[in-house]
């Protein structure tokens, strides 16, 4: 789906483009079952020139993935409720009791949503710098680049952050365990 605005076509070179060989690749190694990774990234690539129509998307390698991940989810639950061909020569016994994860996927929410709070509660430069590193998961250079400071501001205010971020825990009662 290329873009017809000569505007749209240069962000989607310069902002779009250069994350597909690794979405690609992360897209095989996360869902190697899925044959039809064209289509996801296709249509992430839709999804994403939609939302861009609605306002400004401020992480597009964020939005690419966690759109990616969502649509591989999808159809791989779509495919758990179609009936395989051969389906009924599958013992039940064989097949994984996935419910014995339901209570580890909703401790990991939970954890999430008290980081998010955490993050939300600190000054602005640290939200901003905690959000893209911690997040949206980019380099220290990436936040520098992003923010128009230095990497040392980064540094510093990641630290800043975090040291702010593990107060908001123990205030909160959740255990803060020593790293190894």
């Amino acid at each position: 789906m290329p873009p017809q605005d000569p505007e749209q076509a240069r962000w989607f070179a310069e902002e779009v483009l250069p994350h597909e060989s690794l979405l690609r690749a992360w897209l095989g190694r996360r869902f190697p079952s899925l044959s039809d990774g064209d289509d996801i990234v296709q249509e992430a690539y839709a999804r994403l020139i939609r939302a861009r129509e609605t306002g400004p998307v401020a992480c597009v390698r964020a939005f690419l993935f966690v759109t990616s991940r969502n649509l591989a989810l999808n159809r791989l639950r779509h495919r758990r409720v179609e009936r395989p061909e051969g389906a009924e020569e599958l013992d039940p016994q064989a097949v994984p009791d996935e419910a014995i994860d339901v209570p580890e996927a909703v401790a990991h929410a939970e954890d999430f949503r008290v980081l998010l709070d955490a993050i939300r509660s600190l000054p602005d430069r640290c939200r901003q710098v905690m959000t893209l590193r911690k997040i949206y998961g980019l380099s220290q250079e990436e936040v520098a680049a992003r923010l128009g400071i230095s990497v040392h501001t980064v540094e510093a205010q990641g630290g800043i952050g975090l040291r702010k971020c593990i107060e908001y825990f123990r205030r909160k009662g959740y255990p803060i365990s020593p790293r190894p």
